[in-house]
């Protein structure tokens, strides 16, 4: 049987989770989306570039969808339904269990984002340009 880490506390005190604030997930969505419609913005128009851009998209599609379905089968059948969500400002003030140590949880958000922002806002400027140059 495998004995799993609940939601535990630090010695300073400020409390310890093991798994993300929803808002973190909607702005990793909404990072996807960001991308995938930067990308079509700025290179749709021809019909190899269009059905590459569908695939494209489609796999940015799942790699949301997948989780997110994971997260509700996971919601609804796990032992003990007392689910409930800290607000976000609470969250951040806490940590954040990584499985090697603890963290700041405002560190882990940055940490988290911070790649998926790079090229998603860098896709932006790509498209940008594309449109520029045209």
């Amino acid at each position: 049987m495998t004995a799993t880490r609940q939601d535990r506390r630090t010695t300073s005190g400020r409390p310890v989770s093991r798994k993300l604030h929803g808002w973190v997930y909607f702005a990793m969505a909404g990072l996807a989306a960001c991308y995938a419609l930067s990308a079509w913005v700025g290179f749709a128009g021809s019909g190899y570039a269009d059905y590459l851009l569908f695939i494209v998209t489609g796999f940015i599609m799942m790699s949301v969808a997948l989780p997110a379905i994971a997260s509700c089968v996971w919601r609804r059948h796990r032992v003990g339904n007392s689910f409930k969500t800290a607000a976000f400002a609470d969250w951040m003030a806490g940590e954040f269990d990584t499985g090697d140590r603890p963290v700041k949880a405002s560190t882990a958000t940055i940490e988290i984002l911070l790649p998926l922002a790079a090229v998603a806002f860098g896709m932006t400027a790509f498209a940008i340009l594309a449109i520029v140059e045209n």
